[in-house]
């Protein structure tokens, strides 16, 4: 991912401070990665599971979002016909953008809580029961989607003649995965929360998730 991201998307971009964002995220790519391998020893994950899903959380976040989307703005930065300013224009309002949808979902998250509509038995909770054995079955919504954004991404092309359609297509896909790890952030702070607070949220010794009524659980 870096290599693509510094390599192939920061190519020819008039992007500025490429190589000061190239050092700082390298670096901390680089303290992810490590961490990733330290905590995928079962010696290490075993003795300190919040600390691997900790590390889970940064290395999805990061893979997922942070370097898509610095490829879909590097990618901008490529056109002709794009400036220095435009092009940070639309950086502070795609980050915007992704801080208020993340501040969203928290809200939103945090009010079903309350409610209890994820407690085990209630509506949200089997929806998500369903959802997560059966995501097979959201194949075809999926493939639906995506000839549903294609097909945006022609009208684009056809109408404003700004980019070419792969260009469109790339920058549209690299920001909507920055949006989509946005949304499930919160959702993983909780579960982080959720493995400090309660033992039931963590594995015994046999790989098997500790009883209920533990430490509040």
């Amino acid at each position: 991912m870096i290599f693509l991201v510094y390599i192939v998307a920061a190519d020819d971009s008039i992007y500025p401070y490429k190589n000061t964002i190239f050092y700082i995220h390298g670096f901390i790519s680089s303290i992810i990665f490590i961490m990733s391998i330290i905590y995928s020893i079962p010696f290490f994950y075993k003795k300190a599971q919040k600390i691997q899903y900790l590390t889970a959380i940064f290395a999805s976040q990061n893979i997922g979002g942070v370097c898509f989307y610095i490829a879909g703005v590097f990618l901008i930065g490529q056109e002709q016909s794009i400036d220095v300013r435009s092009l940070m224009i639309f950086t502070y309002v795609s980050m915007t953008l992704g801080l208020l949808i993340f501040i969203f979902t928290s809200i939103r998250f945090y009010i079903l809580l309350r409610k209890g509509e994820y407690r085990a038995g209630s509506k949200k909770g089997e929806i998500r029961y369903k959802a997560e054995q059966g995501i097979k079955s959201y194949l075809s919504l999926i493939i639906i989607g995506s000839i549903g954004l294609l097909f945006i991404v022609q009208f684009l092309i056809r109408n404003l003649s700004f980019l070419d359609i792969e260009s469109i297509f790339m920058i549209t896909l690299c920001i909507l995965l920055f949006y989509a790890m946005m949304f499930i952030l919160p959702e993983q702070l909780v579960i982080l929360y959720c493995k400090y607070r309660f033992d039931s949220f963590n594995f015994n010794k046999r790989g098997e998730l500790n009883p209920m009524g533990r430490k509040g659980a």
